[in-house]
């Protein structure tokens, strides 16, 4: 199948793939990798038209682009590619913290134009908003990298609706990258509304809920070095995991009427958000990928969404994304 296209933002307009590829698991995070693997992944994805590919310096650290990189050498001309930086890590995987200085936005950009091999980058996002530097200033940063042809659009992760408009106002925001998906919604409230009112688009990460919504994951047997298998993600804990798996259940019902898999339901679902969404479901491996692919073809009704609603209430999931939600900015 050919992958439509969608666009993001409406000042500075950057046209996607309808699914994008979230590369992190490929490196880390998520048990075991294996680098010829994700190239193999990337391969297929831009054979198959998913042209949206995203990482960050942190992943890795650092390692995550240098597999972009290798992976789209020869085919640069057909991927929007994103990164992200502002989780300042170490290269022996030591997190330093967020850091949003004007200084620091520089060094970064060039340091990931190295290991990606590229002269630009598409999409340029800060991945988690430093408090402790107005927003204005680091977004001056980034708009400097604009001017220099390093990179074509910016873009922000996790920000609240009062730092996404202080944002805009000192260069357009092309893109809000967060967590949406049928398990999280907050954004619904106050986000998403700033967001349409001043013309940028949302990349929902996660929009599988880290796994758990293709309903095929056995969460008591995760590979070792599997981050959700740490406290660190309380949905997949205890009473919260047994109370989630039992909407994921009804998910497969849905999904079984529909003749789809649940995954595909769940995408399906995102994506019929709207046309200025754009969602980056990860994998490191290419089946995967190729059903992630299939769900581009899963249309909902008006009444579908609607069952959809009444089956996964927006409150009913338990636990917090994450453990420790203090690097979220809302």
């Amino acid at each position: 199948m050919n992958l439509s296209t969608r666009t993001l933002g409406t000042t500075r307009p950057l046209t996607v793939s309808t699914l994008g590829l979230g590369c992190m698991g490929m490196s880390e995070f998520y048990g075991n990798a294996d680098e010829a693997d994700g190239i193999a992944t990337i391969h297929r994805a831009l054979d198959l038209g998913v042209t949206f590919l995203d990482t960050a310096d942190m992943y890795g650290p650092f390692t995550n682009e240098q597999l972009v990189g290798k992976a789209i050498a020869g085919r640069r001309d057909q991927v929007q590619l994103a990164t992200k930086f502002g989780n300042e890590r170490l290269a022996d995987g030591t997190r330093v913290g967020i850091n949003g200085s004007p200084e620091y936005v520089r060094a970064a950009c060039d340091a990931s134009l190295q290991r990606l091999g590229v002269d630009h980058i598409d999409l340029y996002y800060q991945h988690r908003v430093d408090r402790t530097v107005p927003i204005e200033e680091t977004v001056g940063a980034m708009a400097e990298l604009v001017e220099a042809g390093k990179v074509r659009f910016l873009g922000l992760s996790e920000a609240s609706a009062a730092n996404i408009r202080k944002a805009h106002a000192v260069h357009p925001i092309t893109a809000l990258q967060s967590e949406y998906s049928l398990f999280s919604r907050d954004l619904e409230d106050e986000i998403l509304p700033v967001l349409r009112e001043l013309g940028i688009g949302l990349v929902p990460y996660s929009p599988l809920g880290r796994g758990m919504l293709t309903g095929k994951q056995e969460w008591t047997t995760l590979e070792n070095g599997d981050g959700r298998a740490s406290a660190y993600f309380p949905r997949f804990q205890g009473e919260a995991l047994d109370a989630n798996l039992r909407l994921v259940d009804e998910i497969g019902k849905v999904a079984a009427e529909k003749g789809c898999t649940p995954g595909q339901l769940a995408l399906a679902w995102v994506l019929a958000q709207g046309d200025d969404v754009a969602p980056i479901p990860g994998t490191k491996r290419v089946k995967y990928l190729e059903e992630n692919v299939g769900a581009a073809a899963v249309t909902l009704t008006g009444a579908e969404l609607a069952h959809l609603d009444q089956v996964v209430p927006r409150d009913a999931v338990q636990g917090d994304r994450y453990g420790d939600m203090s690097h979220i900015d809302r």
